[in-house]
């Protein structure tokens, strides 16, 4: 009886040193790996962005020029979001927003789109989303150029903010329109989310020292 305690016991101690080690290692690898990971989502993000907004628009440091964004129902989003504030002098001249399209046909669609000071469009892109391959592949920029539709696109008519099927004024793949509608809703949504924040997204200073704000509704 003994020795099958103190082989339990033992068993006990050497999975608590194990679970303890393995703990140690993640952690380790964790502080040793975040700035180089922080720095990579950074990057990536930076070059999303340029598709959106040419360099040359703008000089100021737009991944710390930025504003809290509070959850909002135009946006799509459930919690808050970070908006990067484009500036030409002390000129703020457009705002990239994150957005999320709710109703697309395998869930949600996350987009990143730019929005000039005229209440235009500059440009919308894809982050990610789990459309059905093949039928919602064409809203992503890389195997398609659909989503270029948007450049220069205002708010206008609610109605003309559809596929042509529905009416509206743009162009879909016959026989896969549930993503598209999802896109071109939520980038209008974004756009009127603009409109309502427009003094907020575009502010003539900068933001405090922790780059954050508070858009109210």
């Amino acid at each position: 009886m003994k020795r099958i305690v103190r082989s339990t016991v033992q068993t006990a101690v050497n999975l608590v040193f194990f679970a303890i080690l393995g703990t140690a290692i993640l952690a380790a690898t964790y502080y040793l790996t975040r700035d180089t990971i922080a720095a990579t989502v950074e990057a990536a993000k930076l070059k999303l962005i340029s598709q959106l907004l040419p360099p040359e628009s703008y000089d100021n440091d737009i991944m710390r020029d930025t504003l809290l964004v509070a959850a909002d129902d135009l946006l799509g989003t459930a919690e808050p979001s970070l908006a990067h504030i484009a500036r030409r002098g002390s000129e703020p001249v457009a705002v990239v927003l994150e957005v999320v399209a709710r109703e697309g046909y395998s869930g949600d669609i996350h987009l990143v789109l730019a929005i000039r000071s005229d209440g235009s469009l500059s440009g919308v892109r894809v982050v990610n989303h789990k459309e059905t391959p093949g039928l919602g592949d064409y809203i992503d920029i890389a195997k398609s150029d659909w989503i270029r539709v948007f450049e220069g696109k205002a708010p206008g008519n609610d109605a003309d903010w559809q596929v042509k099927k529905d009416g509206g004024q743009f162009d879909s793949m016959s026989g896969a329109t549930i993503s598209p509608r999802a896109v071109i809703k939520a980038s209008h949504l974004a756009l009127k989310y603009f409109d309502a924040h427009r003094e907020q997204l575009l502010p003539q200073t900068k933001p405090n020292a922790q780059g954050t704000g508070h858009p109210q509704r």
